[in-house]
């Protein structure tokens, strides 16, 4: 298929899948879109295989190549986006938990999964060499912002709590993909498997990419302290995020940490103190629409992406019994990290990490990343375990994450009711 015929056919979906779901289903936006696009998927599947329909969206699955329309197409711009409103000040207050979340408890929740689904893998007969299993941790290690924050917002969860996870999801997939890209290299060869090594390269690309934002960040806000005019600047802008993503990667430095770093440059310094407010209004207007029409693609995408999987009984059993694995290791790998931490802070509400496990949903990086994986049987494995726990993850995850940030709201309620309580009365004893 001609790219535009891919775009039409995309775009489309989207739209009509837009339209049925704020009409007549009424979930977030995300999540109703990819619903209706597996059913679609599962509904095409059971039809006969001659279907029209099923012929052309497979056709349009391959010519797609979801890796590399994700990992470098999308990703540049929602990083972008999703960066250009998060408060650098309040980043800044809560530096120490996101640093931690988004690189120990990435690399911690790798190995555990990676041991967990070595053992997985052959209680169920299924041959997967444990440097495969380290890099299934690292790709479905990473948590997806897309959709956890519009009903953490919803459910009007607290603002740390919201800052937290925003702040680990933009810095933690930069990490995972280098993490993915140097364990893969391991893997096929192309790098000596030497910790030294690992750790090398994985600190080389991800202060590199920090340091090219910074330099392309600030590029453009000289730039745009030179001009008044909103068509340039949100054009400057559009050229940021896809040249600095392009030069990162061609540098072969982390280039979502690049894009992350210059859009909170943007976002902060030059929306506040560079920019007019029809400028900026423009600026907001035209990132928003981005984000939607590139998420509302994005999540069409994983719900049809069932149409080219090869699922069977096993690598389905193991995609399952992967799930609790999955949460578990990501209890531990944020819990351990936290607890440490609030010896010296109090700056975490009760539940902070029953919230952080299960807010931490998977998306589109997940399955982008276990599609680059070596073509083979143990490529088609991973794939498929994979695409079970993201689903789990958006669909279960996702639709009872906002019930469970009331419920633990409240209960936080009581608790800080009952101290306030108990210490009233002891004052009064104490007179």
């Amino acid at each position: 298929m001609h790219l535009f015929d891919i775009l039409a056919v995309l775009l489309s979906l989207a739209a009509v899948f837009s339209w049925i779901n704020h009409r007549f289903i009424r979930l977030p936006t995300t999540i109703g879109l990819m619903l209706i696009a597996l059913l679609l998927s599962l509904g095409l599947l059971i039809a006969p295989l001659d279907s029209e329909w099923h012929t052309l969206l497979k056709q349009l699955l391959e010519d797609v190549h979801f890796e590399d329309t994700v990992l470098h197409g999308m990703l540049g711009f929602l990083l972008f986006a999703g960066a250009l409103h998060v408060n650098l000040h309040d980043l800044a207050r809560h530096k120490w938990v996101i640093a931690t979340l988004a690189s120990a408890s990435v690399v911690g929740a790798t190995l555990l999964i990676a041991l967990g689904g070595w053992l997985l893998f052959g209680l169920l007969g299924l041959d997967v060499p444990f440097i495969y299993c380290l890099l299934f941790g690292a790709l479905i290690s990473p948590t997806d912002p897309i959709a956890v924050l519009g009903i953490l917002k919803k459910a009007n969860a607290p603002e740390s709590l919201n800052t937290k996870i925003t702040g680990e999801s933009l810095f933690n997939d930069g990490v995972a993909v280098v993490l993915f890209l140097t364990l893969l290299g391991i893997a096929t060869g192309e790098h000596e498997a030497s910790l030294f090594g690992a750790l090398g390269m994985l600190g080389y690309e991800v202060i590199g990419g920090a340091l090219l934002g910074i330099l392309s960040g600030g590029l453009v806000l000289l730039m745009l302290s030179r001009v008044d005019d909103y068509q340039v600047e949100i054009l400057l802008t559009l050229a940021l995020a896809t040249g600095g993503y392009a030069l990162a990667e061609q540098l072969h430095l982390s280039a979502p940490i690049a894009i992350v770093v210059a859009g909170l440059m943007i976002g902060n310094h030059g929306r506040r103190h560079l920019m007019s407010d029809q400028t900026r209004q423009h600026l907001d207007d035209f990132w928003e629409l981005v984000d939607e029409i590139l998420n509302a693609v994005l999540f069409v995408l994983i719900g049809l992406e069932v149409l080219v999987l090869e699922l069977s009984g096993g690598p389905l059993l193991a995609g399952a019994l992967a799930i609790p694995l999955v949460l578990a290791a990501r209890a531990l790998s944020v819990g351990l990290p936290i607890r440490m931490m609030r010896r010296r802070s109090s700056d975490f509400a009760p539940g902070t990490v029953t919230l952080l496990t299960w807010a931490g949903l998977r998306g589109g990086i997940s399955i982008a990343l276990a599609l680059s994986l070596p073509d083979g049987e143990t490529r088609d494995i991973l794939l498929s375990v994979t695409y079970v726990v993201v689903v789990f993850s958006i669909l279960v995850q996702g639709l009872t994450l906002g019930p469970l940030v009331r419920i633990i709201g409240r209960r936080a309620d009581r608790e800080l009711a009952e101290v306030t309580a108990d210490a009233d009365s002891s004052a009064l004893n104490h007179h």
